[in-house]
Protein backbone atom coordinates (compact mmCIF):
# COMPACT_ATOMS: atom_id res chain seq x y z
CA UNK A 1 0.00 0.00 0.00
CA UNK A 2 1.35 3.23 -1.05
CA UNK A 3 2.01 6.47 0.97
CA UNK A 4 -1.07 8.52 -0.49
CA UNK A 5 -3.17 5.85 -0.09
CA UNK A 6 -2.05 5.41 3.93
CA UNK A 7 -2.20 9.31 3.84
CA UNK A 8 -5.79 9.33 2.32
CA UNK A 9 -7.27 6.77 4.87
CA UNK A 10 -5.49 8.56 8.08
CA UNK A 11 -7.47 12.13 6.74
CA UNK A 12 -10.50 9.83 6.55
CA UNK A 13 -10.00 8.25 10.33
CA UNK A 14 -9.17 11.50 11.63
CA UNK A 15 -12.31 12.83 10.24
CA UNK A 16 -14.06 10.47 11.69
CA UNK A 17 -14.82 11.18 15.57
CA UNK A 18 -16.22 7.58 16.32
CA UNK A 19 -12.99 5.80 14.73
CA UNK A 20 -11.17 8.71 17.13
CA UNK A 21 -12.84 7.88 19.97
CA UNK A 22 -12.40 4.17 19.65
CA UNK A 23 -8.56 4.19 18.72
CA UNK A 24 -8.11 6.72 21.86
CA UNK A 25 -9.86 3.93 24.34
CA UNK A 26 -7.68 0.85 22.90
CA UNK A 27 -4.27 2.81 23.42
CA UNK A 28 -5.26 3.79 27.29
CA UNK A 29 -5.83 0.35 27.44
CA UNK A 30 -2.72 -0.64 25.60
CA UNK A 31 -1.22 1.66 27.74
CA UNK A 32 -2.55 0.33 30.97
CA UNK A 33 -1.62 -3.66 29.88
CA UNK A 34 1.77 -2.53 29.12
CA UNK A 35 2.79 -0.98 32.49
CA UNK A 36 0.38 -2.98 35.02
CA UNK A 37 3.12 -3.77 37.17
CA UNK A 38 4.42 -0.29 37.01
CA UNK A 39 0.67 1.18 38.08
CA UNK A 40 -0.77 -1.30 40.14
CA UNK A 41 -0.20 -0.52 43.51
CA UNK A 42 -0.17 -4.07 45.12
CA UNK A 43 0.59 -7.63 43.63
CA UNK A 44 -2.56 -8.91 42.49
CA UNK A 45 -2.06 -12.65 43.99
CA UNK A 46 -1.02 -11.74 47.41
CA UNK A 47 -3.32 -10.82 50.44
CA UNK A 48 -2.69 -7.08 51.35
CA UNK A 49 -6.01 -6.38 53.23
CA UNK A 50 -8.86 -7.45 55.31
CA UNK A 51 -11.55 -9.22 52.99
CA UNK A 52 -14.37 -7.37 51.75
CA UNK A 53 -12.82 -3.73 52.38
CA UNK A 54 -14.40 -0.94 51.09
CA UNK A 55 -12.69 1.27 48.85
CA UNK A 56 -10.76 3.60 50.50
CA UNK A 57 -7.46 6.00 49.84
CA UNK A 58 -4.93 2.86 50.40
CA UNK A 59 -7.91 0.10 48.60
CA UNK A 60 -9.15 2.68 45.66
CA UNK A 61 -11.18 -0.06 44.60
CA UNK A 62 -11.64 -2.62 48.22
CA UNK A 63 -10.09 -5.44 48.49
CA UNK A 64 -12.18 -9.08 47.58
CA UNK A 65 -12.90 -11.99 49.87
CA UNK A 66 -9.30 -12.83 50.88
CA UNK A 67 -7.95 -8.98 50.86
CA UNK A 68 -6.34 -8.79 47.71
CA UNK A 69 -6.40 -5.50 46.23
CA UNK A 70 -9.36 -5.41 43.58
CA UNK A 71 -7.62 -2.28 41.24
CA UNK A 72 -4.51 -4.40 41.11
CA UNK A 73 -6.30 -7.40 39.88
CA UNK A 74 -7.96 -5.19 37.15
CA UNK A 75 -4.76 -3.44 36.07
CA UNK A 76 -3.35 -7.11 35.45
CA UNK A 77 -6.64 -8.37 34.35
CA UNK A 78 -6.30 -5.51 31.36
CA UNK A 79 -2.76 -8.17 30.13
CA UNK A 80 -4.66 -11.31 30.00
CA UNK A 81 -8.56 -9.65 28.78
CA UNK A 82 -6.40 -7.93 25.85
CA UNK A 83 -3.89 -10.46 25.14
CA UNK A 84 -6.54 -13.17 24.78
CA UNK A 85 -8.76 -10.99 22.17
CA UNK A 86 -5.91 -10.20 19.89
CA UNK A 87 -4.47 -13.70 19.74
CA UNK A 88 -7.92 -15.19 19.06
CA UNK A 89 -8.90 -12.83 16.83
CA UNK A 90 -5.48 -13.18 14.87
CA UNK A 91 -5.85 -16.97 14.54
CA UNK A 92 -9.69 -16.59 13.53
CA UNK A 93 -8.79 -14.10 11.04
CA UNK A 94 -5.82 -16.15 9.52
CA UNK A 95 -8.01 -18.96 9.22
CA UNK A 96 -11.03 -17.02 7.67
CA UNK A 97 -9.17 -15.42 5.42
CA UNK A 98 -7.02 -19.03 4.27
CA UNK A 99 -10.72 -20.07 3.90
CA UNK A 100 -12.30 -17.30 1.86
CA UNK A 101 -8.77 -16.61 -0.23
CA UNK A 102 -9.37 -20.65 -1.18
CA UNK A 103 -13.41 -20.76 -1.75
CA UNK A 104 -13.21 -17.73 -3.62
CA UNK A 105 -9.92 -17.89 -6.39
CA UNK A 106 -10.74 -21.52 -7.30
CA UNK A 107 -14.59 -21.81 -6.77
CA UNK A 108 -16.42 -24.60 -8.19
CA UNK A 109 -16.41 -27.26 -5.41
CA UNK A 110 -14.31 -26.44 -3.78
CA UNK A 111 -16.32 -22.84 -2.94
CA UNK A 112 -19.18 -25.06 -2.63
CA UNK A 113 -17.69 -27.67 0.34
CA UNK A 114 -15.93 -24.74 2.32
CA UNK A 115 -18.72 -22.08 2.10
CA UNK A 116 -20.93 -25.29 3.31
CA UNK A 117 -18.79 -25.58 6.05
CA UNK A 118 -18.69 -21.94 6.88
CA UNK A 119 -23.08 -22.02 6.83
CA UNK A 120 -22.43 -25.24 9.46
CA UNK A 121 -20.46 -22.82 11.48
CA UNK A 122 -22.72 -19.90 11.45
CA UNK A 123 -26.14 -21.89 12.20
CA UNK A 124 -25.13 -23.75 15.16
CA UNK A 125 -26.20 -22.25 18.28
CA UNK A 126 -23.14 -20.12 19.74
CA UNK A 127 -23.76 -20.17 23.50
CA UNK A 128 -24.15 -24.15 23.22
CA UNK A 129 -21.33 -24.54 21.09
CA UNK A 130 -18.97 -22.10 22.63
CA UNK A 131 -19.78 -24.16 26.16
CA UNK A 132 -19.65 -27.87 24.81
CA UNK A 133 -16.33 -27.16 23.04
CA UNK A 134 -14.52 -25.32 26.19
CA UNK A 135 -16.23 -27.64 28.84
CA UNK A 136 -14.72 -30.86 26.32
CA UNK A 137 -11.15 -28.93 25.73
CA UNK A 138 -10.98 -28.13 29.46
CA UNK A 139 -9.96 -24.45 30.84
CA UNK A 140 -6.64 -23.19 30.32
CA UNK A 141 -5.16 -19.66 28.72
CA UNK A 142 -4.43 -21.63 25.29
CA UNK A 143 -7.41 -23.61 25.43
CA UNK A 144 -9.10 -20.65 25.76
CA UNK A 145 -8.11 -18.89 22.84
CA UNK A 146 -8.11 -22.66 20.98
CA UNK A 147 -12.17 -22.03 21.36
CA UNK A 148 -12.72 -18.63 20.60
CA UNK A 149 -10.76 -19.29 17.08
CA UNK A 150 -12.85 -22.18 16.11
CA UNK A 151 -16.13 -20.49 16.50
CA UNK A 152 -14.89 -16.93 14.98
CA UNK A 153 -13.59 -17.82 12.13
CA UNK A 154 -16.00 -18.34 9.74
CA UNK A 155 -17.77 -15.00 9.53
CA UNK A 156 -14.44 -13.39 8.77
CA UNK A 157 -14.09 -16.02 5.82
CA UNK A 158 -17.69 -15.27 3.95
CA UNK A 159 -16.76 -11.53 3.98
CA UNK A 160 -12.92 -12.35 2.69
CA UNK A 161 -14.47 -14.65 -0.08
CA UNK A 162 -16.52 -12.10 -1.34
CA UNK A 163 -13.71 -9.89 -1.48
CA UNK A 164 -11.77 -12.12 -3.59
CA UNK A 165 -15.03 -12.54 -5.95
CA UNK A 166 -14.43 -9.17 -7.18
CA UNK A 167 -10.97 -8.94 -7.32
CA UNK A 168 -10.18 -12.37 -9.36
CA UNK A 169 -12.50 -10.65 -12.00
CA UNK A 170 -10.27 -7.39 -12.40
CA UNK A 171 -8.39 -6.70 -15.68
CA UNK A 172 -4.98 -7.30 -13.93
CA UNK A 173 -6.00 -10.81 -12.46
CA UNK A 174 -7.15 -11.70 -15.22
CA UNK A 175 -4.31 -10.57 -17.40
CA UNK A 176 -1.88 -12.41 -15.37
CA UNK A 177 -4.04 -15.80 -15.30
CA UNK A 178 -3.41 -15.52 -19.23
CA UNK A 179 0.53 -15.33 -19.28
CA UNK A 180 0.41 -18.46 -17.10
CA UNK A 181 2.02 -15.93 -13.96
CA UNK A 182 2.43 -19.41 -11.13
CA UNK A 183 -0.87 -19.30 -8.56
CA UNK A 184 1.31 -17.89 -5.79
CA UNK A 185 2.48 -14.42 -7.59
CA UNK A 186 -1.34 -13.91 -8.52
CA UNK A 187 -2.18 -14.42 -4.69
CA UNK A 188 0.22 -12.62 -2.87
CA UNK A 189 1.20 -9.64 -5.46
CA UNK A 190 -2.88 -9.05 -6.72
CA UNK A 191 -5.53 -10.99 -3.79
CA UNK A 192 -3.91 -10.31 -1.17
CA UNK A 193 -3.07 -7.02 -1.08
CA UNK A 194 -6.87 -6.32 -1.78
CA UNK A 195 -7.40 -8.41 1.16
CA UNK A 196 -5.53 -7.17 3.75
CA UNK A 197 -7.46 -3.87 4.57
CA UNK A 198 -10.73 -6.17 4.87
CA UNK A 199 -8.79 -8.91 6.91
CA UNK A 200 -7.79 -5.45 9.67
CA UNK A 201 -11.21 -4.40 10.13
CA UNK A 202 -12.78 -8.12 10.53
CA UNK A 203 -9.44 -8.13 12.82
CA UNK A 204 -10.93 -5.22 15.05
CA UNK A 205 -14.15 -6.67 15.43
CA UNK A 206 -13.30 -9.91 16.07
CA UNK A 207 -11.23 -8.95 18.73
CA UNK A 208 -13.83 -6.89 20.69
CA UNK A 209 -16.06 -9.93 20.37
CA UNK A 210 -12.92 -13.05 21.51
CA UNK A 211 -12.76 -10.45 24.57
CA UNK A 212 -16.71 -10.68 25.16
CA UNK A 213 -16.84 -14.94 24.65
CA UNK A 214 -13.95 -14.92 27.08
CA UNK A 215 -15.81 -12.98 29.76
CA UNK A 216 -18.54 -15.13 29.13
CA UNK A 217 -17.18 -18.12 29.74
CA UNK A 218 -14.57 -17.48 32.48
CA UNK A 219 -17.61 -16.02 33.92
CA UNK A 220 -19.65 -19.70 33.27
CA UNK A 221 -16.38 -20.85 35.50
CA UNK A 222 -14.94 -22.71 31.94
CA UNK A 223 -12.01 -20.17 31.92
CA UNK A 224 -8.13 -20.43 33.24
CA UNK A 225 -8.78 -20.68 36.73
CA UNK A 226 -5.07 -19.61 37.10
CA UNK A 227 -5.02 -16.40 35.74
CA UNK A 228 -6.79 -13.24 36.71
CA UNK A 229 -8.76 -11.99 33.29
CA UNK A 230 -11.57 -9.59 34.01
CA UNK A 231 -14.45 -12.46 33.03
CA UNK A 232 -12.55 -14.79 36.07
CA UNK A 233 -12.55 -11.67 38.81
CA UNK A 234 -16.43 -11.62 38.05
CA UNK A 235 -16.63 -15.52 38.12
CA UNK A 236 -15.47 -15.05 41.75
CA UNK A 237 -17.40 -11.84 42.77
CA UNK A 238 -20.17 -14.36 41.51
CA UNK A 239 -19.59 -17.62 43.43
CA UNK A 240 -17.99 -15.76 46.50
CA UNK A 241 -20.96 -13.62 47.86
CA UNK A 242 -20.36 -10.33 45.85
CA UNK A 243 -24.24 -9.99 44.89
CA UNK A 244 -25.42 -10.22 48.67
CA UNK A 245 -23.24 -7.78 49.90
CA UNK A 246 -22.51 -4.54 48.90
CA UNK A 247 -19.33 -5.13 47.48
CA UNK A 248 -20.81 -5.94 43.98
CA UNK A 249 -20.65 -2.29 43.40
CA UNK A 250 -17.00 -2.23 43.79
CA UNK A 251 -16.41 -5.92 42.66
CA UNK A 252 -18.62 -6.37 40.22
CA UNK A 253 -19.45 -3.14 38.45
CA UNK A 254 -15.53 -1.86 37.41
CA UNK A 255 -14.72 -5.25 35.48
CA UNK A 256 -18.04 -4.94 33.45
CA UNK A 257 -17.53 -1.23 32.50
CA UNK A 258 -14.07 -1.78 31.53
CA UNK A 259 -15.45 -5.05 29.43
CA UNK A 260 -17.69 -2.57 27.87
CA UNK A 261 -15.66 0.04 27.33
CA UNK A 262 -13.34 -1.85 25.60
CA UNK A 263 -15.51 -3.52 23.68
CA UNK A 264 -17.01 0.04 22.38
CA UNK A 265 -13.25 1.10 21.23
CA UNK A 266 -12.84 -1.73 19.53
CA UNK A 267 -16.49 -1.70 17.82
CA UNK A 268 -15.86 2.06 17.27
CA UNK A 269 -12.44 1.49 15.36
CA UNK A 270 -13.41 -1.85 13.34
CA UNK A 271 -16.96 0.48 12.18
CA UNK A 272 -13.81 3.59 11.02
CA UNK A 273 -12.40 1.36 9.46
CA UNK A 274 -15.09 -0.15 7.39
CA UNK A 275 -15.82 3.32 6.59
CA UNK A 276 -12.87 3.85 4.94
CA UNK A 277 -12.73 0.86 3.10
CA UNK A 278 -16.13 0.97 1.66
CA UNK A 279 -16.82 4.59 0.29
CA UNK A 280 -20.86 4.24 -0.15
CA UNK A 281 -20.86 4.11 4.02
CA UNK A 282 -18.68 7.68 4.13
CA UNK A 283 -21.43 9.10 1.44
CA UNK A 284 -24.49 8.02 3.37
CA UNK A 285 -23.14 9.17 6.88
Amino acid sequence: MDKQKLKRYWRIMTSNNLGMIGLGILVVFLLIAIFAPVIAPFDPTERVGQPFMKPNGEFLLGTNDVGQDILSELLYGTRVSLLIGVIAALISIVLGCLVGVIAGYYGGKVDSLLMRLVDLVLVIPFLPLMILLAAFIGPSFWNIILVISLISWASPARVVRSQVLTLKTKGYVEAAKSIGTDIRVILFQHILPGVIPIALSQFVLAASHAILIEASLSFLGLGDPFTKSWGTILYYAQARGAFLTDAWVWWILPPGLLITTLVIGFAFTGYSLEEILNPRLRKER
